[in-house]
């Protein structure tokens, strides 16, 4: 857990805490929180849980219902399908500023980033999701553009449970293995200025990603429910 300083307040920090737990799948889609007991494990009061539960609601990660019983929002089409579209606008602008204006530092962490990558397949797991975030933050941080950065961290936020959804279907290792690939080649167009072309590449990268796979599972999950 992340020391108590880093943060402004216990409210922070459980905000802090809880959020990644959902992010990273430890609080399961659908679950409830036991929320003394989380403050106990927290060592805080109810208070300030019940603040970051609140930032939480707003942010449609948890669910309150007129019980006040508090429940890990349930993962649907409709979310991965609105955060799998803008990701198809921002993530290639990105990109393409980043061909324009990245620096000898941003060139750098790319390439040590691309090397640590893994196959994002289930063999890989977790390290493979780490690193790949990993690899994007260096690429989309590279457009040197604040807002567009903050909009896309918050994003990939978001996103993550669904890559872990897609991670668990099994639509074969091949496409993943390209997908690898192509985080070089988008190296390689963007340490070459080619801004175009890194843009429709990202574009394609997209439209063939995890949380793509996870439209269509949660789209045949809720026809057949």
């Amino acid at each position: 857990m992340p020391s108590q300083n880093m943060f402004l307040s216990k409210s922070d920090l459980a905000y802090a805490e809880l959020r990644d737990q959902i992010l990273n799948g430890s609080l399961p889609a659908g679950s409830r929180l036991a929320q003394y007991d989380l403050a106990d494990s927290l060592n805080m009061s109810i208070t300030p849980l019940r603040e970051a539960i609140r930032r939480l609601s707003s942010e449609g990660l948890l669910t309150v219902d007129t019980h006040r019983d508090v429940r890990v929002s349930t993962m649907t089409a409709d979310e991965a399908r609105q955060l799998f579209e803008v990701r198809l606008s921002l993530d290639p602008t990105a990109a393409e500023l980043a061909a324009r204006r990245r620096t000898e530092t941003d060139i750098a962490a790319m390439r040590a980033a691309v090397d640590q990558l893994l196959p994002v397949t289930r063999q890989w797991g977790e390290d493979a999701l780490t690193a790949h975030r990993v690899f994007h933050q260096t690429l989309y941080r590279a457009s040197r553009n604040d807002l567009l950065i903050k909009m896309l961290d918050d994003l990939w936020d978001k996103s993550d449970r669904y890559r872990r959804l897609g991670l668990d279907l099994p639509p074969g290792d091949e496409p993943r293995t390209r997908d690898h690939e192509e985080h070089r080649r988008l190296v390689d167009l963007i340490v070459d200025g080619q801004a175009d072309q890194a843009a429709q590449l990202m574009r394609d990268h997209i439209t063939n990603s995890l949380t793509a796979t996870a439209i269509s599972a949660l789209e045949d999950r809720e026809t057949h429910a």
